[in-house]
C-alpha cells in the first residue's frame, strides 16, 4: 500500500510549474448520472475560485450543456474542421465566466484526425493552452472504441457514479477498460445523488477498493453531491444549479469538491504530472 501511495505521488507531481491547462475528461459508465451537469457546475466552481476554464462539450449529437444553460451556441467544433473558424471564433462565454465550445451533431469527424487537421489542430490548441487553467471535457455515456483514443489523450480522469450497483458497476467496467490500456493516468471519483455522507462515503470506498484489489490501481476518492430538488428545479429553469441557489446543499457540495480539487485537499500532497494532451493526441490518433 505504502507503494502504491509513493507510485501515485510521483505519477502527479510537477503541477506547481505547469504553465499548460490541465485536460480532464469528465465520463461514467452509463448514462443518467448527472455527469453534464457535473461538468457544468464543477467548471463554474472552479471560475469561481478565480480558474480560467473552457468546457469542451464533447457529448456526441446531444448538446447536453446547450440545454443545461439555455441557449444554442452560433458555432460547434464542426466550424474548425469543416468550415475553417479558428478555436477562438467558436468559443461562447457561458455562465460564470466560463467558456464553453460545444459539440455538433458530427463531432465524429474528430477522431478521424488526418496529418493536415492534426497540425491545425495542434497549433490552435496549444494556444488556447496557454490561456486557460483547465480544460474540461464532457464526454458521452459509456466508451466507444473512437472516444477511447480521446480519454487516453488527457491528463486526468473524473469518473462519475450514483449509489445504484449498476452505475457502480458500470463506472467499474469503464476503468478497467481503460486501465487495461493506459495504467499511469490519474483517476478521481465523484458520487452523484447521495442520499446521506455514510451513503456517499461507502460507494466511493467500495469502488476505491474494487479498482484497488482487482486492478492494483489506486483512484482518488474527490467527493459526492447528495441528491438535491435544487438541481432539477435548476434544469427545468436552463440555470446551472450553483448560480440558481448557491446556499442549497448540492452548490456547497461541488464547491468543496472544487475547492479540494483545486487544493489537492487528499488527506497528503498530491501533484499532476506535466501535460503531453497534444503529444498523446498526435500518439492515439495518428500513431505517430
Amino acid at each position: 500500500m505504502k507503494d502504491q501511495a509513493e507510485n501515485l505521488r510521483r505519477r502527479l507531481e510537477a503541477r506547481q510549474n505547469q504553465t499548460m491547462a490541465r485536460t480532464i475528461a469528465v465520463l461514467s459508465g452509463k448514462g443518467g448520472v448527472g455527469k453534464s451537469n457535473f461538468s457544468l457546475n464543477f467548471s463554474i466552481s472552479l471560475s469561481k475560485r478565480g480558474k480560467r476554464v473552457l468546457l469542451f462539450d464533447m457529448d456526441i449529437g446531444m448538446g447536453n450543456i446547450d440545454i443545461l444553460i439555455g441557449g444554442h451556441a452560433p458555432y460547434s467544433i464542426i466550424d474548425f474542421f469543416e468550415n475553417g473558424c479558428s478555436l477562438e471564433e467558436i468559443i461562447t462565454v457561458g455562465p460564470g465566466d466560463i467558456s464553453i465550445i460545444t459539440g455538433g451533431t458530427g463531432l465524429m469527424n474528430l477522431f478521424s484526425l488526418d496529418e493536415e487537421k492534426y497540425a491545425r489542430f495542434n497549433e490552435e490548441f496549444s494556444s488556447l493552452m496557454k490561456n486557460y487553467d483547465y480544460i474540461l471535457f464532457d464526454m458521452g455515456a459509456g466508451i466507444t472504441h473512437d472516444s477511447m483514443k480521446f480519454l487516453l489523450c488527457v491528463d486526468e480522469l473524473v469518473v462519475i457514479t450514483t449509489p445504484e450497483p449498476t452505475s457502480i458497476t458500470d463506472a467499474y467496467s469503464a476503468m478497467k477498460y481503460i486501465h487495461s490500456i493506459n495504467k499511469e493516468i490519474p483517476c478521481f471519483l465523484v458520487c452523484n445523488r447521495v442520499f446521506t455522507s455514510k451513503e456517499g462515503k461507502e460507494t466511493l470506498k467500495r469502488l476505491q477498493n474494487a479498482f484497488l484489489k482487482f486492478l492494483d490501481f489506486e483512484t482518488v476518492g474527490l467527493g459526492y453531491l447528495p441528491d438535491d430538488r435544487t438541481v432539477s428545479k435548476a434544469v427545468s429553469k436552463q440555470i446551472p444549479f450553483i448560480l440558481f441557489n448557491a446556499e442549497a446543499a448540492v452548490s456547497k457540495a461541488i464547491m468543496d469538491i472544487a475547492t479540494r480539487y483545486a487544493n489537492h485537499s487528499f488527506g497528503e500532497r498530491l501533484t499532476l504530472p506535466k501535460s503531453h494532451f497534444l503529444r498523446n493526441v498526435k500518439k492515439y490518433f495518428l500513431g505517430k
